[in-house]
């Protein structure tokens, strides 16, 4: 199994950067696609990034391409998500999550684990 722990989140002003961090334990980090989401009040839950176990395959929502980059180091059992030129609508409770079947895929309902949350506050 794996465990979840995000950090790095906070209040940072619009054009700002960020960078979020996930720590997980269990021996199937390193086999396993770990995705971003992330949660605005009143919002339904929405995928943001994913890599798959070597980090060379990434995919993105349109709505932060170019601005994020998601990316892991097995040896660290880390994964994390760079976030450059942030804006308003950016600000959510982040999740990172992890899904053991080997495929990049941006439902929430193909993760089995998932972390307790960040907050990222972006202000205008």
């Amino acid at each position: 199994q794996v465990r979840l722990v995000e950090s790095g989140g906070g209040l940072v002003q619009a054009g700002g950067s960020l960078r979020l961090s996930c720590a997980a334990s269990g021996r199937t980090f390193s086999s396993a696609v770990m995705g971003w989401f992330r949660q605005a009040p009143g919002k339904e839950r929405e995928f943001v990034a994913a890599i798959n176990w070597s980090g060379g395959s990434t995919a993105y929502a349109d709505s932060v391409q170019g601005r994020f980059t998601i990316s892991r180091d097995n040896a660290k059992n880390t994964v994390y998500l760079q976030m450059n030129s942030l804006k308003p609508e950016d600000s959510a409770v982040y999740y990172c999550a992890a899904d053991a079947s080997g495929y990049l895929r941006r439902y929430d309902r193909a993760y089995e684990r998932w972390g307790q949350g960040t907050q990222v506050t972006v202000s205008s």
